[in-house]
């Protein structure tokens, strides 16, 4: 089967997304990059099932994700911050020990994207993707236009293509 009539045959999946945003200083109601990605899926389709804004803690952090994971109404996990080099950007290290097949391509196109926006600036995300327990993870960098250009040009194109693969 071509990408194109896999992509065509994954047009009626609608992802139900969890949002997780680790920070140490925004709330539900400040959390513009948080609301972007939820405004964004809803644009294209999906739903949100789940959106909180959580300390930068990796114990914590775990704890969401293996929930998420753990529930059957979450289709896919997309999280912002904590990309960073920061000692207090903790995503990372706590999303690749949950992956089981691991996306690549995902921070290196987003990396490469971000280039042509921050210039070498682009070496300091982390932003990675990947699969766990049947499910994609997404981490994003917090800030606004990261997310923008992520969703945009990476994750809503692929979402339903990712879902039909890892359903079949």
């Amino acid at each position: 089967m071509s990408y194109e009539q896999h992509q065509t045959s994954a047009k009626s999946i609608t992802a139900r997304c969890a949002i997780v945003t680790l920070s140490d200083t925004r709330t539900l109601e400040t959390d513009v990059g948080g609301k972007r990605v939820a405004d964004l899926l809803r644009g294209d389709g999906h739903a949100i099932v789940e959106h909180r804004v959580i300390p930068d803690d990796a114990g914590g952090f775990r704890v969401v994700l293996e929930e998420l994971l753990g529930r059957a109404d979450v289709d896919a996990i997309l999280t912002t911050g904590g990309t960073g080099i920061g000692q207090r950007d903790l995503a990372i290290g706590v999303i690749e020990s949950l992956i089981e097949s691991p996306l690549p391509g995902f921070g290196e196109l987003f990396r490469m994207l971000s280039w042509d926006q921050i210039g070498s600036g682009a070496i300091l995300s982390r932003a990675t993707a990947g699969v766990a327990r049947g499910k994609p993870i997404f981490a994003l960098p917090g800030s606004p236009a990261a997310v923008e250009l992520a969703m945009s040009k990476l994750i809503l194109p692929e979402l339903r293509h990712v879902l039909h693969e890892l359903r079949k």
